[in-house]
């Protein structure tokens, strides 16, 4: 997504955020709607079979792939990275036809990306989209790299770096772990941009990070 993709998005997202009114729970976040409360209470549930070593897999067996040969109804979009320690069916323990993933380097939105996403709220009727992070990512540190050093980043890393920058900018001065800050900081911008777009509004748009040291999946605020 090229730098004006991105001030648009940014300035769409504040505008439609500040004007949007929605139910707030007693923290004063909003309540999701009643399908998306019980897909994000089933991805954690999911998570959580997967942290401990109970993983059900389930999803798999032949009479499903004969089902999902004719049609396919996932209950959850998921916006994850390329990592391959963060396959979303496993870290979600779900399966075959559960899940609608589309993954990027640093969760990096781009025109592809939203048609993506647009294809399941619109198309699918998927009512929870998922943006997730996980720590130790490449693709923020690849970003971290370039600003402590100034040079330059070859061939298409450039878009991925763009992309990252500002909220390595904006978390630069916060002490503790400059990479963390900077995936919780992104992840969280690329909720809002997504939660600001009139096309997904059907959804509940939420953010959640992926501990690579314990395998759980923890929402953020």
């Amino acid at each position: 997504m090229a730098s004006n993709r991105r001030a648009f998005l940014t300035a769409t997202a504040t505008a439609a955020l500040a004007a949007a009114p929605s139910p707030a729970a007693a923290d004063g976040r909003p309540h999701p709607p009643a399908g998306a409360r019980a897909a994000l209470a089933e991805l954690l549930a999911g998570n959580r079979r997967y942290a401990t070593g109970h993983s059900r897999h389930p999803d798999e067996e032949l009479r499903r792939w004969h089902t999902l040969a004719t049609a396919q109804h996932p209950f959850a979009v998921i916006v994850g990275c390329v990592d391959s320690r963060v396959p979303p069916e496993l870290v979600f323990d779900q399966g075959l036809g559960d899940l609608l993933c589309t993954r990027t380097a640093g969760q990096v939105l781009d025109e592809a990306v939203l048609g993506s996403i647009q294809y399941g709220v619109e198309e699918l009727g998927i009512r929870l989209v998922l943006v997730l992070g996980h720590e130790r990512c490449g693709a923020v540190a690849a970003t971290l790299d370039h600003l402590r050093t100034g040079a330059p980043v070859p061939g298409h890393l450039e878009l991925l770096v763009d992309e990252i920058a500002p909220a390595a900018r904006r978390t630069h001065a916060l002490p503790g772990d400059w990479a963390e800050h900077t995936m919780r900081a992104h992840t969280a911008w690329v909720r809002d941009a997504i939660r600001a777009d009139p096309s997904f509004t059907p959804a509940h748009v939420t953010a959640a990070r992926f501990d690579l040291d314990t395998g759980l999946v923890s929402p953020l605020p």
